[in-house]
């Protein structure tokens, strides 16, 4: 059984702890699928999320949400929790978050009333799209670009890595608007997926399949009324919804590593080994010792960025780096190890420390490259050094 002690923390409140029980009591009822049309399993599972409930934590409760601003640390246990689960869980609660958090953030109220109720609802998918094929860690070299045409913008380039990409019912589109060079020239846009200057140009398939597009944007025609917040600002929503959403990404490299650490301890308990349990042979005790230090590491850091988020401090930029870098880089070492432990059945298909070990690479990549990490602790390091 999945170790519960963390929940006593003092970082997480009783309705957090009710949340958890909720959370596994649901995800126990539930047969998830992992193979076959993923479009299909995901968009299922975005219905199955939302006549659940839990789609509400991922907009504010004005909008049919259950708190009455994004709660990171009720966000970061849904993730957690899914990720034990079902990476494909995951993927679709996190979207629905990630994928809306702009508008929850920066929209206006006809934004807002006209997509977070269908989002919470689980009727409406949403999607985030920043990447391109030449801006992905360096937002400031977005090329794709939107220019006002009368009381409109119209749309031109190239979206890639865009998860949901393809069955999204919306988009939230970055482009340069140019009202300042580099990163203070961009905007944000609401694009409907019914746009005809919107198109999928490309599916992407992965190592850990999940629906991820490239899309094409000529001269995609919105009305001035999409933007979302300012003009130029572009960057500023960008950030603001990393920086609520990349700690839940820390969460659910710890889900992942929790599961690798719960199926490790129960096949070395019964795999037997030269007369004796695998479990009784010192390396392995080094290797559990090894993955249970880490799994508490990483779920320090997660849950005191999403506290700090929530109760006291408007962003938490160092807090999230920190927790994003040292969960999914533990995570992926911790699955390794499940790997390890494992043997030949753990690069089988069809056996979770196999399927954990294709879930966890991506994790270390999107929403800001653990290198990318490495250079925002640094920075926020010495900037409070030099104040």
């Amino acid at each position: 059984m999945a170790d519960k002690t963390y929940l006593d923390w003092p970082f997480l409140e009783d309705r957090h702890r009710v949340l958890k029980r909720a959370l596994d009591a649901w995800c126990s009822e539930q047969s998830f699928a992992h193979d076959g049309d993923v479009d299909a399993i995901c968009q299922a599972l975005v219905a199955d999320l939302g006549s659940a409930g839990i789609l509400q934590h991922t907009v504010p409760a004005e909008w049919g949400g259950a708190s009455d601003k994004l709660d990171v640390r009720s966000l970061a246990l849904c993730r957690e929790t899914l990720a034990y689960h079902s990476g494909l869980a995951d993927f679709s609660f996190a979207m629905q978050g990630l994928g809306s958090g702009a508008v929850s953030l920066f929209g206006s109220e006809v934004q807002r009333s006209r997509l977070l109720p269908d989002v919470a609802a689980g009727k409406a998918i949403a999607a985030f799209a920043l990447s391109e094929a030449d801006a992905g860690s360096d937002v400031a070299a977005m090329a794709t670009t939107a220019e006002a045409d009368g009381g409109d913008f119209l749309l031109n380039g190239e979206k890639t890595w865009i998860s949901n990409g393809g069955i999204a019912d919306f988009y939230c589109v970055f482009a340069r608007t140019g009202e300042a060079p580099g990163a203070r020239g961009l905007s944000a846009f609401v694009v409907d997926a019914t746009n005809p200057g919107l198109s999928v140009a490309d599916r992407i398939e992965t190592i850990a399949p999940h629906p991820l597009a490239t899309l094409s944007l000529r001269d995609c025609r919105v009305p001035a009324d999409a933007m979302i917040g300012n003009p130029g600002e572009g960057f500023k929503v960008a950030m603001a919804t990393l920086d609520v959403f990349r700690t839940t990404v820390a969460a659910a490299a710890l889900g992942f590593a929790r599961r690798a650490l719960d199926e490790a301890l129960g096949h070395t308990s019964d795999r037997q080994l030269f007369g004796a349990p695998l479990s009784a042979l010192q390396m392995t005790e080094s290797a559990v010792a090894d993955m249970a230090t880490d799994i508490d590491a990483s779920a320090l850091l997660v849950y005191r960025s999403a506290w700090a988020k929530d109760c006291y401090q408007e962003r938490v930029t160092r807090e999230a780096a920190m927790a994003k870098l040292y969960a999914t880089e533990a995570a992926q070492q911790i699955i390794d190890r499940a790997v390890q432990l494992f043997g030949g059945r753990g690069v089988t298909k069809g056996n979770i420390a196999e399927s954990l070990y294709r879930e966890i690479r991506a994790l270390r990549i999107y929403e800001g490259a653990s290198e990318i990490q490495k250079v925002i602790i640094a920075r926020q390091t010495y900037s409070g050094h030099n104040r």
